[in-house]
């Protein structure tokens, strides 16, 4: 049978490539055969249903144990209603059993008890029952909130104490959050601020993206299944771009293999991985479009929002910078700092950012366009200083994070020039002080770095020449904008400010200051 990669939903053996799940979570059996209780957290789309139905099989097919995977999340509708929350997920695990299990390893029956009760007497039962040790993964815990999710977690402690015989033998809390950052609306608090109802887990630990190693031999499944190689470099590019992000991997080889090129001939390069990232940029599937929802949270908006201006992080909560590496929007660099977790993450949040902004700009016509479409760099200058004195400031309230709403308004200015065939590239870093960006358009390549002048700080300029001469330098190019972003208190409206100046760079280049 013909499969494929997959990008919507748990992968299934028979039609999808995909990866061992006991390679990829080697510890889990132990910690099962130590009847041990646990949280497995990872961000959405990186394989945690999948692993989690696959192991499931893999232990219940063993003749070991009777295993199965359980969500919760149809109780999310009923957060202040426990006993209607209860009996939809039992109803939905009901008809889950009957089709992940054979009958003879299905519960005898199902009990009825009161409120706060049911799923405890229920797990407690089938344990009894059962001819093997229970297992069970119950997926999206960290849909419930409020007193539902408070029931549920002390149902599952209070039967601890009588695990194999009369409670599941090890049981997983499967889901996007570590528990002490599961939904409790009390107290002034959006979560639950400690693990005491769970305290029984022995370990919390997350599903790590694909290694390139991984990558490599997901891509070579298609390639033993049909023919189509893909090239050393393209496998190291999908890697780069992607950090190894399972969806992210997945949903560039399914646009290069289903529609760019159909043809298993065809050998997949690096060209062919960049043509399908910029379309995945472009279109923003679902995946990509659920960011936008992540990035308007406060705890999230306090990390992003000094990244993207290069400054240094302020004091805030340690739970608030594991959120963010939780959801898979940041993570570690090579000494231990945060950064936007991948190359595409990193195009896609500027523009999720902007998008209300770059709505608003359809108006604006080309005027940095020749003749026969090719992009004037002087005319993209004088076009950007008349939409900034002109439009600047009025779109910086259409940003969601003040703070940088400059950056913003001339990334959406910028998108508008690119959206008719060119690409931009962004590189930032906390602590840097500046952002970078490279816009391409046919044969011209333009570098900017863009700089904030502060109260109390010296003139950003003699530190942004030096900085611009090195990104420059990367390039291999001789001249780039240095946009420098009063932001001073008491100054002039923006458009009797925003001047342009040349200043030649350390490295003798010809820079464009633009001061606005």
């Amino acid at each position: 049978m013909q499969k494929w990669f997959n990008t919507a939903g748990p992968c299934k053996p028979d039609i999808h490539y995909m990866l061992s799940a006991t390679e990829r979570l080697p510890e889990i059996k132990q910690l099962i055969a130590q009847e041990n209780y646990f949280v497995l957290h990872a961000p959405r789309q990186v394989g945690k249903t999948t692993a989690m139905i696959t192991l499931a099989q893999e232990l219940t097919a063993s003749g070991q144990y009777t295993a199965v995977m359980l969500s919760l999340e149809v109780g999310a509708a009923f957060s202040d209603d426990l006993g209607a929350a209860e009996l939809a997920i039992l109803g939905e695990w009901k008809q889950s059993i009957r089709f992940r299990l054979p009958k003879d390893l299905q519960p005898n029956e199902w009990l009825d008890s009161e409120a706060g009760a049911r799923i405890g007497t229920n797990l407690s039962n089938w344990a009894e029952q059962s001819s093997r040790p229970l297992v069970v993964f119950l997926d999206e815990i960290d849909a419930l909130s409020n007193e539902t999710l408070i029931s549920v977690l002390r149902q599952i402690r209070s039967g601890f104490p009588n695990r194999p015989q009369g409670f599941p033998q090890s049981v997983a809390l499967v889901g996007m959050r570590d528990v002490r950052d599961y939904k409790y609306a009390s107290g002034g608090s959006d979560r639950l601020n400690t693990s005491s109802p769970f305290n029984i887990k022995v370990r919390s630990f997350t599903l790590s993206n694909f290694t390139l190693e991984d990558v490599r031999n997901l891509y070579q499944q298609h390639t033993d299944a049909t023919g189509q190689v893909f090239t050393p470099e393209a496998i190291d590019l999908a890697f780069h771009l992607t950090q190894g992000q399972p969806w992210l991997v997945n949903a560039i080889a399914k646009e290069i293999v289903e529609y760019i090129t159909k043809d298993p001939a065809i050998p997949i390069t690096a060209d062919l991985v960049n043509e399908a990232k910029e379309i995945l940029i472009k279109r923003q599937d679902t995946h990509l479009d659920s960011l936008a929802e992540r990035l308007r949270e406060d705890r999230v908006r306090v990390i992003i929002q000094p990244i993207l201006s290069g400054q240094e992080l302020v004091n805030m909560p340690e739970d608030d910078l594991r959120f963010v590496l939780d959801l898979g929007l940041c993570s570690r660099d090579s000494r231990g700092g945060i950064q936007i977790a991948n190359p595409i993450y990193r195009e896609i949040i500027p523009k999720v950012l902007a998008s209300i902004t770059i709505a608003s700009l359809t108006s604006i016509a080309p005027t940095w366009l020749d003749n026969d479409g090719n992009l004037n760099p002087q005319e993209l200058l004088d076009s950007f200083i008349l939409f900034w004195r002109q439009h600047g400031e009025p779109l910086f309230d259409s940003t969601p994070y003040p703070e940088i709403a400059p950056h913003i308004v001339l990334m959406a200015f910028l998108h508008r020039v690119v959206n008719g065939g060119g690409t931009l590239e962004r590189e930032y870093a906390i602590g840097s002080g500046r952002m970078d960006i490279c816009l391409r358009y046919g044969k011209v390549t333009l570098a900017m770095e863009l700089k904030v002048w502060a109260d109390k700080r010296p003139d950003p300029l003699k530190e942004g020449l030096p900085q611009l001469d090195k990104y420059l330098s990367g390039l291999s190019l001789d001249t780039g904008w240095l946009v420098i972003f009063d932001r001073r208190s008491g100054l002039l409206p923006l458009s009797d400010r925003t001047t342009t100046e040349i200043a030649i760079s350390p490295a003798g280049r010809n820079i464009t200051v633009i001061r606005g």
